[in-house]
């Protein structure tokens, strides 16, 4: 994946409710994407199916904070996230033990 948008801070888009509902937004597809977050809403199946493969360890430590963020303070918008790119609970299962281990709870 591109690493054009390596450098946003994800810390302050998860601490503004403005700029985290409008990336939310676009990855339910209830709102407009911003370029970024057009890539990232195309980018979001792929690094599911592959373990996130192609991503730097700059996404891959951003992946796992906005997980964390989202499962233990909006546990409902990680349902709806979930209900669009894991319907069958596939990767839930498969990323289940890995959550585990650092920590991160998975709802029921």
């Amino acid at each position: 994946y591109t690493t054009k948008y390596d450098n946003i801070d994800v810390d302050e888009i998860l601490k503004n409710d403005r700029l985290y509902n409008k990336y939310f937004e676009c990855l339910i597809s209830k709102g407009k994407c911003t370029e970024d977050g057009k890539l990232l809403k195309e980018a979001v199946p792929d690094a599911l199916k592959t373990e996130c493969k192609k991503c730097s360890e700059k996404q891959r430590a951003g992946a796992e904070k906005v997980i964390r963020f989202v499962v233990e303070n909006k546990p409902n918008d990680f349902k709806q996230v979930e209900a669009i790119y894991d319907p069958e609970g596939i990767y839930r299962k498969k990323y289940n033990e890995e959550a585990k281990k650092r920590g991160i709870k998975l709802l029921e």
